[in-house]
């Protein structure tokens, strides 16, 4: 196999075998997904002549997001033992299974650790090499380290100024920019004007934070709150210690002041720090696409119901088997009349009464959804003691093995999620639920959050936040208490919300011009169940594909927990399957 890595190249291409002409496939991006993509290529083993253009100016591997040039300070929200990038005896996928180690196993670091974002990224730039060494002679892969800035046919266009001919191009561009919304926009304009301090939903490693201090809002509760969080207090020589069992943040001066509000007012849930107390359950139980495909289906109706019934089973399925002591009846009658009930009934809320006394350890999906719906208080202090409190019992919650059966849940969370590739569109409040149920911090990242709060650093909003700008101010409050705050800065604390017309990537901006590719009523990419791009006219592209979170094909992980049949992992083998069928005509 011969590898080149090139950057200021006017044209390549390798010399034909007498035979057969090299086909060539470009990949622009060398993210994860990229990788993965090219593991699959390599398991399925081409006889074909084929050089493969991996396109990116950040390293294969990791790009943009998982690159190592980033704070040391910002951690992965997943334990090493729940990450890999292998298939392995769950895959259920057409080609071959090719096992390999998982993060804990490659790095021999403590398995319910959660490594840095650096760890992740030296794990998944190993991961390329590996792929690469593990290609057959007959397959080539050539990284350029460059910008891909247009595509003309066949021609792929970089900023360097060289070109590359694509057979098949695919795109595997990762997490996007995107054109301010108008609402930004205004808000900056509005903080140039006024002499203050205004950042746009971005990606927290690259958003210039040195302006930022004083009182400052910031809109969003999530994990790019998390992660700002960590870059203006400890990320400016603040520390912790640890004194009698409870956290304290000892400030160095530099810290602004953090005044955070969202939707619902409170973080995402704190990753569970145990393993299943009863047996494994098979999943998904309920919920199995399939079933639903070739229906007019309505989300909140017909999809929401199924997929709450196959969490809830999750979550009994635990606490039955792990915790017999808190039920009153054996698990098999439970699951018997269980499965006859729709979750939205009568029948199904006086089963749970009957069979699990302690409310507690009941599954309330509305109630976890809004904790904060219909209460108020009289002041912001008496909201920041409820929320402290609330925050202390979440991290309790998931560091107790007696609550094993949020652990069920999210374990057939995670099912659910990979059984919507290729179904309808949901609504964008499944995503955010899912993430803030499944995908929240590791549990030390809320004490940190407790510590910041007790030292005053961080201030408690409430829930339906909002912020107005005013004359010299942005002023901020929230339906939770009467009080509001004027500060000097405002901090998106989200990511940017990626569509078709307002995006900042020049590819997908001239195949958009081209009308070679079109998007959906939230903006995303549309591409077929293959990942073949559609144009304007609602054609499928032959020789161009598109997979990843800004696309209809959605956005799963580019890397998994072990044995859970990962669907991105099934993806990239479908996609492998289609480029190699094409490359072959």
């Amino acid at each position: 196999m011969v590898v080149f890595a090139l950057r200021d190249v006017a044209r390549f291409s390798l010399p034909s075998n007498g035979k057969t002409r090299m086909r060539s496939l470009v990949v622009i991006g060398g993210g994860p997904r990229a990788a993965g993509l090219l593991e699959r290529i390599a398991a399925q083993s081409p006889a074909s002549a084929l050089a493969v253009h991996v396109v990116d100016p950040f390293p294969p591997g990791a790009g943009r997001v998982w690159r190592h040039a980033q704070s040391p300070l910002l951690r992965m929200n997943s334990m090493a033992e729940d990450v890999t990038v292998f298939t392995d005896d769950s895959f259920d996928g057409l080609g071959p299974i090719r096992p390999g180690p998982s993060l804990a196993e490659w790095t021999g670091t403590d398995p319910t650790a959660f490594p840095s974002r650096q760890v992740q990224s030296r794990y998944l730039e190993w991961f390329f090499d590996h792929v690469r060494k593990s290609l057959p002679p007959n397959i080539s892969v050539i990284v350029h380290q460059a910008s891909a800035m247009k595509v003309d046919g066949d021609r792929v266009w970089l900023d360097n100024g060289s070109s590359l001919t694509a057979d098949v191009l695919v795109l595997a561009l990762g997490h996007l920019d995107a054109e301010p919304e108008p609402e930004h926009r205004k808000l900056a304009e509005h903080a140039s004007e006024q002499g203050l301090v205004y950042v746009p939903p971005l990606y927290s490693a690259d958003a210039d934070l040195s302006a930022v201090s004083g009182d400052v809002v910031l809109r969003g509760f999530g994990l790019a709150f998390i992660d700002l969080m960590v870059l203006l207090t400890e990320g400016r020589g603040g520390r912790y210690v640890r004194s009698g069992g409870q956290l304290t943040y000892v400030p160095s001066g530099a810290e602004p002041t953090l005044y955070v509000g969202s939707r619902r007012g409170v973080p995402y849930h704190s990753k569970t720090g145990y393993r299943l107390q009863g047996t494994r359950p098979s999943l998904p139980h309920f919920f199995v696409a399939d079933a639903l495909q070739g229906r007019e289906l309505d989300f909140r109706a017909d999809v929401w119901p199924l997929m709450a019934k196959e969490i809830a089973w999750g979550h009994y399925h635990e606490l039955f088997t792990g915790h017999p002591g808190l039920v009153r009846m054996p698990f098999v009658e439970f699951a018997a009349s269980f499965t006859a009930f729709p979750w939205y009934s009568n029948e199904m809320r006086a089963l749970e009464e009957l069979a699990v006394p302690d409310p507690a350890d009941r599954i309330d999906f509305e109630r976890l959804d809004r904790p904060l719906a219909g209460v108020t208080f009289g002041s912001a202090e008496e909201f920041q003691e409820h929320l402290r409190a609330y925050v202390e019992a979440d991290v309790a919650r998931r560091s107790d093995p007696r609550h094993s059966a949020d652990l069920g849940a999210f374990l057939a969370l995670l099912s659910v999620y990979g059984q919507l590739a290729g179904l309808m569109p949901f609504d964008g409040w499944w995503h955010g639920y899912f993430s803030y149920l499944a995908s929240g911090p590791p549990p030390d990242r809320l004490e940190e959050l407790l510590a910041l709060s007790r030292a005053g650093i961080v201030r408690f909003l409430g829930a339906d936040m909002w912020v107005v700008a005013v004359e010299g101010a942005f002023v901020a409050g929230s339906a939770t208490t009467p009080d509001v705050v004027r500060a000097n800065g405002l901090v998106e604390a989200r990511l940017p919300t990626h569509s078709l017309s307002r995006t900042a990537d020049p590819v997908l901006r001239s195949l958009r011009a081209a009308g070679d590719v079109s998007e959906d009523a939230a903006g995303l990419v549309r591409v077929s169940p293959a990942g073949r791009l559609i144009n304007e006219n609602g054609d499928e592209d032959p020789v161009r594909f598109a997979v990843g979170p800004y696309t209809t094909g959605r956005a799963f992980a580019a890397f998994a927990r072990p044995n859970t049949n990962a669907p991105a992992f099934r993806q990239n083998d479908l996609l492998a399957r289609e480029v190699l069928r094409r490359l072959s005509d």
